[in-house]
């Protein structure tokens, strides 16, 4: 029963779940051996909580089907940047190794009121800072398609999770790119919803809406799935928005009408490897076989990387400079360069980037209402090599910071529109690339949409859970 439970959709295992043809129980016992097979090769979930997750799967099973919420028992891991009630949860942070919360986040309680079961952390890096899944706390998570290869990050753990068939629906989180990035890293769909879709516990900037928490899974439905059971508002999120009565599932399936779109391989603010380049663009333009009409064009996003450098630094002054205070040598180099950025702007430089995060946002709502959708790759390069910390060079240009090669992600991330990563195809040498399709804000519904029909026409064998491959 595992292997064929572990090759299923997230949706086909709900189904099965309200029909009462599997159980909760059955659900995590496939889980439980699918990790201890594969985990040790790529890292991906260092932190298990069965116990915890059969004690609520009981507790479920005791109601009626129609009460068991949306996910009906389908287990889920959250990512370790997030507190699960009586879970050790570190942040990759040496800081935090040993830390148990009393009490859940916003958006695990959310999960868990729909019917999700909690039986697993999953990696991420120290604080979520960087696009590689690594920390002193549980080593480096490997990319499945190649575990010389880096997962991307911050949500790698999860990326790798489904990829590896050791989740059917994952949580991850996203500032600059890190639920698009190990989407398109590992082959599987990322979601990043508009702010405030999903609600979660406030950090020390109470209405932030640079960060977001959204789905991840194998195929679009999926994401819908998940992203179905995490809206919602809660009124300690500020910026939360309440649920109105859509179902992303039914939007992902409607076949809403698209006619026209836009491609644009850089956004005018990023070199792009050549190779991702043009099966990204190959990818789009097969937008034409459904009478859609594809056009190379991409809004003005050309502050992106000065208004996102001085929003991130100020964030990460915000959320830790007193670890920085109190824990010296304790954090990894990048965090505390972001950090120590941020206490060295002044109230002028902070002006100055929510101007220009203001105008982008007219840019990109301007463009998104000409066309339905606009697409870009995920990310610029394929999967690097799990050693290196972060992409320091790409086509010739040399990045000065350890985010710059996240442009094409974080310039939407400014813009508060809706993003995903679809894959989308394979480089020469076997590793998946990831398309990133973007709708207007709060527009969720169609970008589902749009890219269930784009999955449909390329087709690809990412769907089906993999066994880690060795690479050198």
């Amino acid at each position: 029963m595992t292997s064929s439970l572990i090759g299923q959709s997230a949706c086909t295992i709900v189904d099965r779940l309200k029909s009462e043809d599997v159980s909760p129980l059955d659900l995590l016992d496939a889980l439980e051996e699918r990790i201890a097979t594969v985990d040790p090769a790529v890292n991906a979930l260092p932190t298990l909580c069965f116990d915890r997750a059969r004690d609520r799967a009981l507790r479920l099973m005791k109601q009626p089907v129609e009460k068991r919420g949306r996910l009906a028992g389908l287990p889920v891991p959250i990512k370790d940047l997030t507190e699960v009630e009586g879970v050790r949860t570190t942040w990759g942070s040496p800081i935090y190794a040993d830390f148990v919360p009393e009490r859940s986040d916003i958006l695990v309680e959310t999960v868990e009121a729909e019917g999700g079961l909690i039986y697993a952390k999953s990696a991420t890096p120290e604080f979520g800072a960087g696009a590689n899944t690594f920390n002193e706390v549980f080593g480096m998570t490997r990319n499945p398609w190649n575990t010389s290869r880096s997962a991307a990050g911050s949500s790698g753990g999860a990326a790798v999770s489904l990829a590896t068939g050791m989740a059917w629906v994952a949580h991850g989180s996203d500032l600059g790119g890190s639920l698009r990035n190990p989407a398109s890293f590992c082959g599987i769909v990322g979601l990043r919803p508009s702010p405030g879709r999903v609600a979660a516990t406030p950090g020390t900037i109470a209405d932030n809406i640079l960060s977001v928490e959204g789905p991840m899974a194998r195929t679009v439905e999926d994401v819908a799935l998940m992203l179905d059971a995490m809206t919602g508002e809660n009124p300690l999120d500020p910026v939360s928005l309440p649920r109105d009565g859509t179902s992303y599932l039914h939007a992902a399936r409607s076949g809403m009408p698209i006619r026209k779109v836009a491609f644009s391989a850089d956004l005018g603010v990023t070199p792009v490897d050549s190779e991702v380049a043009e099966i990204c663009r190959r990818a789009a333009y097969r937008f034409r076989e459904l009478g859609v009409e594809v056009v190379d064009a991409h809004p003005d996003l050309s502050n992106a990387h000065s208004a996102f450098q001085t929003l991130r630094a100020r964030g990460f002054a915000a959320a830790h400079a007193r670890k920085l205070a109190e824990h010296p040598g304790k954090l990894k180099p990048e965090t505390v360069w972001n950090v120590e950025k941020g206490l060295h702007l002044t109230m002028a430089d902070i002006i100055e980037a929510e101007t220009q995060r203001t105008e982008m946002i007219a840019n990109a709502v301007a463009f998104l209402t000409d066309y339905d959708l606009l697409m870009t790759p995920a990310t610029i390069v394929a999967p690097y090599p799990v050693e290196q910390r972060y992409v320091t060079e790409c086509a010739g240009v040399t990045f000065d910071t350890y985010i710059d090669w996240l442009a094409i992600a974080f310039a939407v991330s400014l813009t508060t529109a809706p993003a995903l990563s679809l894959p989308c195809g394979f480089t020469a040498e076997g590793l998946p690339v990831g398309l990133q399709i973007v709708a207007i804000p709060r527009g969720e519904a169609k970008l589902l949409s749009g890219a269930r029909q784009l999955e449909k026409l390329l087709d690809l064998e990412t769907v089906t859970p993999i066994d880690p491959r060795p690479g050198s």
